[in-house]
């Protein structure tokens, strides 16, 4: 067997580049920017609208060391503690020190940051883990959604070729096993529909994160880990999926509740917020130096365990003491989110809880954003560069999205110009094609993957977890590449999975669920935000390093091959994913 992919139709249209792009937010429009710019024609494929990716959704800001007094070095011992051991020191100092550049060289691309009304300076304050002042925002709590803008606004203004509202599927090779651009499904009528391709020998993933595959996330409903599937079956390796942060502060709009919640920035609780239970107890000062600014991994098991103490189904954020000019001046869009639920900042504590995040680990890559199979390359959300370690330090993912942008820009502008002959997928000999669950499964894989791999995590539950995943796989009766009954058996649900933008999201989510349990499984131990009830303590000895996860091939469909790093350091990357 040489690969997977997922059951689709032929690609009826294609378009040709050096460069595609898959991904819209400040890690691919920056690498979309940086390839145009060497003279690299470049294609970007994005979801939904330009300005529809994650990023937007960034409220808190962007950090780097910019203000007087901080340094690069305070930078990288922030991240390295918030890390939890993991964090792989050359990359970190690679971000906390090119960072501040790349932060003015946004600034000079038309980015606007707040500043202070007596010094002229970019405003700076702080988040949960930092010592210092060193988070720029914008339009008190939009930095994203400004970051978005001024992006968007020069990727049309350098008239760069975009493919939106389109769901990548899988990556296509040359005969050499390099990487020779994406397959896609365009949704909607306009210049491309249906499924296509995108030829190039340069493959760029900024897919952003995986959040959809748990009931309650703060992520859009488009990040539904379709990078990190893409490359599992392409052959990539994967790793970190278990460190899943659960942003501590998310609006808790009482249970049931689904979907994509409302995100009460960190920066709230950096401004001097204060975490009470009911009885307006604060619960936080006492475990840990920095309090209600603690990391956010030691803040959200703050909050769970006092939950569980009072069988509370939330705790609150007081900042009431901010007054209402502060509250609509600095935070007017969570002010706005709130009201909208019935919830007076103002006047009243807001209801919190834990919900899914940020996903720490993903595509394995190097310090140049290159994965294990050659021409593809990873930066942003969906990738793992050993930045984050077990735990992002917050607004450390705008900047690594900037950063690791660049330097896979100037990879590729330095990389002698290739033309390869792309395959479709499923035309080498022995493609696989990966059965699709019904679209129904995505909700079922979201239910269990919140009650057994969620905030709290034990044997137990990841077990149980694992066998509902494995009850909802579809059947790998599937047969080779055109195979007209591959991927159509309808899995054990026993209900038909036309190929679809349904049934091809809960495959993805169906594969990334499973590699996160079976690395949740694998590690026992607690860390960052991977927290095992059975094994609440940190073992270094056994396992300060990482689990790597690729996805095989086998006759009878395929099988998850897990191993584990010799320490912190990520093994080279080139050579390993032509095998």
């Amino acid at each position: 067997m040489t690969g997977l992919r997922l059951d689709a139709p032929r690609s009826g249209w294609a378009i040709a580049a050096d460069v595609v792009v898959v991904g819209s937010g400040v890690a691919g429009l920056t690498a979309a920017l940086r390839c145009a710019a060497s003279g690299r024609k470049t294609v970007i494929v994005t979801k939904a609208r330009l300005d529809a990716g994650s990023t937007r959704w960034a409220q808190g800001g962007i950090a780097a060391a910019l203000g007087e007094g901080d340094t690069p070095g305070q930078h990288l011992d922030d991240t390295l503690v918030a890390g939890a051991g993991l964090c792989d020191e050359e990359a970190v100092r690679a971000l906390v020190t090119e960072g501040p550049d790349a932060v003015r060289r946004l600034i000079g691309a038309g980015a606007r940051f707040d500043t202070s009304a007596e010094t002229g300076e970019i405003a700076l304050t702080r988040e949960g883990g930092h010592h210092r002042r060193r988070i720029a925002h914008a339009g008190g709590d939009a930095t994203g959604a400004e970051i978005s803008r001024a992006l968007v606004a020069a990727v049309r203004e350098a008239g760069i070729e975009t493919v939106e509202n389109a769901l990548v599927l899988d990556l296509l090779k040359d005969a050499d096993g390099h990487a020779a651009g994406v397959s896609l499904h365009v949704m909607g009528e306009g210049r491309h529909d249906g499924v296509g391709a995108v030829h190039a020998p340069a493959v760029v993933l900024a897919t952003g994160g995986m959040g959809q595959v748990f009931s309650a996330t703060t992520n859009p409903p488009v990040s539904t880990g379709d990078g990190v599937a893409l490359a599992l079956r392409a052959g990539a390796e994967v790793s970190d999926l278990e460190f899943v942060q659960f942003h501590p502060t998310v609006l808790y709009l009482g249970p049931g509740s689904e979907g994509q919640q409302p995100l009460v920035s960190e920066a709230v609780r950096g401004e001097g917020a204060h975490l009470v239970d009911a009885g307006g107890e604060r619960f936080m000062a006492g475990q840990h130096e920095l309090a209600e600014l603690a990391p956010r991994d030691i803040v959200a098991k703050g909050i769970m365990r006092r939950m569980r103490e009072q069988g509370a189904e939330c705790m609150y954020l007081d900042a009431r003491h901010f007054g209402a000019r502060m509250w609509s001046e600095r935070f007017p869009t969570i002010l706005a989110a709130c009201r909208a639920h019935g919830i007076d900042p103002v006047t009243e504590p807001v209801p919190v809880a834990p919900a899914a995040h940020y996903a720490s680990g993903g595509v394995r890559t190097d310090l140049a954003g290159r994965t294990t199979v050659p021409g593809l390359y990873a930066c942003g959300e969906v990738a793992c560069t050993g930045v984050h370690g077990a735990n992002r330090l917050a607004s450390n993912s705008l900047l690594e999205g900037l950063v690791f942008a660049e330097r896979i820009a100037a990879d590729i502008a330095r990389t002698p110009a290739r033309v390869p002959v792309p395959a479709e997928p499923g035309d080498p000999a022995g493609t696989r094609t990966v059965s699709l669950p019904p679209a129904e499964a995505r909700y079922a894989i979201q239910r269990t993957m919140t009650a057994g791999a969620g905030v709290l995590r034990s044997a137990e539950s990841l077990a149980r977890a694992a066998r509902e995943l494995a009850a909802l796989a579809p059947d790998e009766a599937g047969g080779k590449a055109g195979d007209s009954a591959g991927g159509r058996d309808g899995g054990r649900a026993g209900k038909p999975a036309e190929p679809g933008v349904e049934t091809w999201e809960a495959a993805n989510l169906h594969l990334v669920a499973g590699v996160l349990v079976a690395a949740a499984l694998r590690r026992t131990e607690t860390r960052g935000c991977h927290w095992r009830e059975d094994h609440p303590g940190r073992d270094d000895t056994t396992w300060r390093r990482h689990l790597v996860v690729a996805l095989r091939p086998t006759a009878e469909g395929s099988e998850l091959v897990v191993r584990t790093t010799d320490s912190t350091a990520f093994p080279p990357v080139m050579g390993r994913g032509a095998q």
